[in-house]
């Protein structure tokens, strides 16, 4: 149903169904997902937004709210009450932008800034997240970002990739053939403390298996670490918080 309200004529249609029946992931095919509640413009090649993201976007929303002194649980998505307080939020790896959309829907007033390495992916950002009052900008982590960001981000959104580069090859073939590698292939990123404002949170995705080392790694940074995880939503989260007291790590 979802391909015959996307086409525009019976010959799109025709085209639709050839693609998906070779594979095409069927979010590239219409160029949208659902992530959030919220319709997200989706490129060829680039990184679809998981459903169990959306555990990650509930838990970093929590935290800003419950920063600004304002009520809402774990759990809450775009559409309920947000913060009034404007919210330096960062999506790094941001792929199509969906976790900082969703953060700007949910929080309402935020100060959102995307970032991607993948010329695609920034390009498809930019159609979600300037609709949303953010900026995107290309490059690798945190090299493009403004320096005046240094010290005041409140929610760093690290969605990075962490599939072993062994275990690429298992994956489905819609992600291992029809997404960037370099959105899926997990390697050696940096973590860098001191974009944090004190107080300010890291969250990253993670598998079950690897979230205790990730604890490790966000506690050598200087940050308090711990794991939030979801059985329902299959999904497992790791939350970093720069101690608020002035000296904290990274000055």
């Amino acid at each position: 149903m979802l391909l015959v309200s996307s086409a525009r004529t019976p010959a799109d249609l025709d085209a639709m169904v050839d693609r998906r029946a070779a594979g095409v992931p069927l979010e590239h095919v219409v160029g949208w997902a659902e992530f959030c509640g919220l319709r997200i413009a989706v490129d060829p090649g680039v990184f679809v937004p998981r459903r169990r993201t959306e555990f990650l976007v509930s838990q970093a929303a929590a935290l800003a709210r419950q920063a600004a002194g304002l009520p809402g649980e774990a759990g809450g998505l775009p559409g309920e009450a947000g913060a009034r307080q404007r919210t330096v939020v960062v999506d790094l790896c941001c792929g199509s932008g969906a976790v900082g959309a969703a953060l700007a829907a949910a929080l309402h007033q935020v100060e959102l800034h995307a970032v991607d390495i993948d010329p695609a992916a920034a390009a498809c950002a930019r159609r979600n997240v300037v609709a949303a009052g953010g900026r995107v900008y290309e490059g690798d982590l945190y090299e493009p970002l403004p320096a005046g960001l240094r010290g005041r981000v409140e929610i760093l959104a690290a969605n990075v990739p962490y599939v072993p580069t062994q275990e690429v090859r298992l994956l489905p073939a819609e992600a291992r053939v029809h997404e960037a590698r370099v959105a899926l292939d997990g390697g050696a990123d940096g973590l860098e403390a001191r974009w944090l404002a004190p107080g300010g949170h890291l969250l990253a995705e993670t598998s079950e298996r690897q979230a205790q080392r990730a604890v490790e790694i966000v506690a050598l940074a200087g940050l308090n670490a711990r794991v939030a995880s979801s059985a329902e939503m299959n999904a497992t989260v790791v939350i970093g918080t720069r101690p608020a007291r002035a000296g904290g790590p990274g000055d």
